[in-house]
């Protein structure tokens, strides 16, 4: 089986800081992580590879330093992994990102099951896997808490909801996303880091993909962010003491003066 599993670089969230002029998140001095949503995808993908054998590879696009979550994934038990870098893709936003990773599993050749974590955690938008499926033309299952079954060209997955789950069958090749609830990701082994360390990274930039230039980075994105800010945490509050019968007059006569109801 040929599994990629698409990870991103982000952020330590506590040390996050936002560029008030670009509205863009400032990484410079603030350590980088694996996506932990993409740790789920990294160890489900090696648990199908150790029991049904084939090639785990690890994809992502940003900076020429998203090199080193790449060798982290491959310290961790994947076989193969690649960077999408260049100037020509900053300021992707999420569907040009998508453009941007199917026109690179098109180059790294054949897949039946790619892999994503739900969303991360620097954007939360949970769009990148879903809009990267449709850009490939394959169908996907988001939110799996479970893979069943690997049968002859289709998966039995369990998909999570609020209030539990549904199983739905997915032909491959297809994509899915994954919650933490999927597994318990293992940590890597000193054999895995030396080879990690050695491996050969696929780099692969915007002359290596058939793509179209009005179509990359932030000129060919569709959305943009206009504004970001820390909302005001500031808070007063109304203490009642009375019946319920007085309480709920109270209630609704301040909900009426909010314009809320």
């Amino acid at each position: 089986m040929e599994i990629v599993v698409c990870i991103k670089q982000v952020p330590e969230t506590s040390k996050v800081r936002i560029n008030p002029e670009t509205n863009t998140l400032m990484r410079e001095g603030v350590q980088s992580i694996i996506n932990p949503f993409d740790m789920y995808a990294i160890e489900e993908a090696i648990r199908l590879k150790e029991a049904h054998g084939g090639k785990v590879t690890i994809l992502t696009m940003g900076p020429p330093q998203a090199e080193s979550a790449l060798r982290e994934a491959l310290s961790l038990g994947a076989d193969e992994a690649c960077l999408v870098s260049d100037r020509a893709f900053a300021g992707s936003d999420t569907w040009v990102t998508a453009y941007t990773l199917a026109a690179a599993i098109r180059k790294l050749g054949p897949v039946d099951l790619i892999l994503c974590g739900k969303q991360a955690i620097d954007g939360d938008t949970a769009q990148v896997g879903p809009s990267l499926a449709d850009q490939l033309g394959i169908p996907f299952v988001a939110f799996v808490r479970r893979i069943r079954t690997v049968g002859s060209g289709e998966l039995l997955v369990e998909r999570m909801f609020e209030e539990g789950y549904e199983v739905v069958r997915l032909p491959l090749p297809g994509l899915i996303t994954v919650v933490k609830e999927i597994n318990e990701p293992r940590l890597p082994s000193l054999k895995g880091k030396m080879r990690a360390k050695k491996a050969e990274i696929i780099a692969l930039g915007r002359g290596d993909l058939e793509v179209e230039d009005p179509f990359l980075g932030l000129d060919g994105s569709p959305t943009r962010v206009e504004k970001i800010f820390s909302p005001d945490l500031r808070r007063t509050g109304v203490k009642w003491q009375a019946d319920a019968e007085e309480m709920a007059q109270n209630l609704v006569k301040g909900l009426k003066e909010q314009g809320i109801i």
